[in-house]
């Protein structure tokens, strides 16, 4: 008999999540498959197949339904590793890809070692539906953006033109300008304008109560220009915990804002960021760079280093810099919230002058 680790488990699972049925593969500490069948992806199936059973090493994707099933098989009594898929699989497309041998792959890789799974933690359930909030909060706004859009460009497509006023005043002010021949068609549409800024600004209110009830940090975040209650709000949500992080450089590349590295050999080329992490977290940095590097952006540190990124030419110059000062942004909020000290926006230009 072949000598077995004592660190592999007796079984190792390998669980593809489907949004009806879901693949098992089971396999010994040998390496031989136990079993190979499919499963119910609801809770009383899940809940049957893997209760009253010794305890396993279940590995699985992250996606849609892990954040539920995850916690229901470890209070079942399993090791349950939620892995990575764009760092076991990679971003390139297999030859082959099926439910079976996904399931299969999984359960050799937990079995194999742990860390090839680059396994990843969900946030608690009430992280989650507060962060679904802004996610909510976000998609009206989108909607409102792609309705103006729309009537404005059905009103200048008539000889027309509504002029320039912010999101809140549009539906208000586009009547007088909207062609009697358009009004059965553009009406409704203002009628909905109005509705999402009313959901907006209830949006906007329960986030202030958040904050202000569990969540003050995001107040102290929003000393950064740039830095609204939104911004403040969603990066304490995905980031949940700061001690994750031993340094507050790492924050950068937990929202893939830092480039990605694919050196091999002698060759090490320059590569565009690597976009891991939430986008949503990643765009709101990206936005408040674009506020501290434009017009009304006031003089700090931040904005020094932009500008001094921006000039050194070259035609993605102020793209790199927008990105470069989120990064910054992203490390300064960081570190603000482990310290609890005051936000000083000219900290390192009076240290240079010192």
């Amino acid at each position: 008999m072949s000598h077995v680790p004592l660190h592999v488990p007796a079984i190792t699972i390998g669980l593809d999540l489907g949004d009806r049925t879901s693949r098992v593969y089971e396999l010994s500490a040998e390496g031989r498959c136990l079993r190979d069948t499919t499963v119910a992806s609801t809770h009383a199936a899940l809940t049957a197949y893997f209760g009253g059973r010794v305890p396993c090493r279940v590995v699985l994707e992250v996606g849609t339904h892990s954040p539920w099933i995850a916690p229901l098989l470890a209070a079942l009594g399993h090791e349950v590793l939620v892995a990575n898929p764009s760092e076991v699989f990679g971003g390139r497309r297999r030859k082959k890809k099926t439910d079976a041998v996904d399931a299969a792959f999984l359960a050799r890789q937990g079995r194999a070692d742990p860390q090839l799974l680059a396994p990843v933690r969900h946030r608690r359930p009430e992280t989650r539906e507060h962060l679904a909030l802004l996610k909510a909060r976000d998609q009206v706004v989108k909607l409102r953006t792609d309705t103006i859009n729309h009537v404005r460009g059905t009103v200048k497509a008539a000889g027309a033109r509504v002029p320039a006023c912010s999101a809140e005043a549009f539906a208000t002010r586009a009547p007088a300008h909207v062609p009697a021949a358009l009004e059965p068609a553009i009406t409704p549409l203002l009628t909905l304008i109005t509705q999402f800024t009313t959901q907006i600004r209830a949006y906007d209110r329960q986030l202030q109560q958040l904050i202000a009830t569990r969540y003050p940090v995001a107040a102290r975040l929003q000393q950064p220009a740039g830095v609204g209650p939104l911004t403040a709000l969603a990066f304490v949500l995905l980031v949940e915990d700061p001690a994750r992080f031993r340094r507050s450089r790492a924050v950068g590349a937990y929202f893939g804002l830092v480039p990605r590295v694919d050196q091999s050999s002698g060759a090490d080329p320059q590569c565009r960021i690597a976009k891991a992490g939430d986008a949503f977290g990643r765009r709101l940095l990206v936005h408040a760079a674009h506020y501290i590097l434009g017009p009304f952006g006031p003089a700090c540190d931040l904005r020094r280093y932009g500008e001094q990124l921006a000039v050194r030419g070259g035609k993605n110059a102020k793209k790199r810099a927008v990105v470069a000062v989120a990064r910054k942004l992203a490390v300064l909020l960081h570190h603000l919230w482990v310290t609890d000290t005051p936000y000083d926006p000219d900290y390192h230009q009076r240290a240079a002058a010192a």
